[in-house]
């Protein structure tokens, strides 16, 4: 099987200071608390700042902005994510499997984001209209274990070998986008888009097929 590639720590726009610091961790685990509970436009510096017993300046030492501490509560939500895709590139299952079960892991997680932390939801929904480094990151992370996939299912004799390797992935890649934007998973019914998955990844498995 095609090893997993290998990463330098995720880009996070407006960071300061050292990278592993108890206080930095403090912040970033009082942030989630917070953009759980109240939202993220109701959370301010300084709300978090009393949350572990500094000033608001004190925080400004690791984070540019509000939206500096956002992006590190965003990253670490959406690689939750991440880490359950790649868990399911790198397994030893068939290859048409893991696809299934790809398919499948990405509208399910962002399902349970949606309905369950939906505080959360709100959060990714306004990194995706802002751009926010860790949508980048995220998808750059879909499309990683993505390819693992189709080149390991390759490797196996499950996918064809005579569409460039980046068309194919590319075009995959594509057809995800219904299943993994968090304004699209709003707007349907979970079943209707689980039901979608399943035969989009079934079209794309016989696209796939030598």
């Amino acid at each position: 099987m095609s090893e997993r590639p290998e990463h330098d720590s995720a880009p996070a726009t407006g960071q300061r200071g050292p990278a592993e610091h108890e206080r930095r961790e403090q912040i970033i685990a009082a942030a989630d608390e917070h953009f759980r509970h109240y939202g993220y436009q109701k959370t301010t510096v300084a709300d978090l700042a009393r949350a572990i017993d500094v000033s608001s300046a004190y925080v400004y030492r690791f984070f540019e902005s509000k939206q500096a501490i956002g992006e590190a509560v965003c990253l670490m939500t959406l690689k939750r994510i991440d880490d359950q895709l790649m868990a399911i590139a790198t397994d030893d299952s068939p290859a048409c499997e893991r696809l299934r079960r790809f398919y499948k892991c990405l509208h399910e997680q962002g399902f349970a984001l949606f309905f369950n932390e939906r505080k959360l939801h709100d959060i990714v929904v306004a990194a995706v209209s802002e751009g926010w480094s860790s949508v980048a990151w995220h998808k750059a992370a879909i499309a990683d274990a993505l390819r693992l996939i189709v080149v390991d299912g390759r490797e196996r004799g499950e996918f064809e070998r005579k569409t460039p390797l980046d068309e194919v992935c590319r075009a995959i890649f594509v057809t995800l986008a219904p299943f993994s934007h968090p304004v699209l998973l709003a707007q349907n019914p979970q079943e209707q888009i689980a039901d979608n998955a399943a035969a989009v990844s079934s079209l794309v498995l016989r696209s796939l097929a030598p």
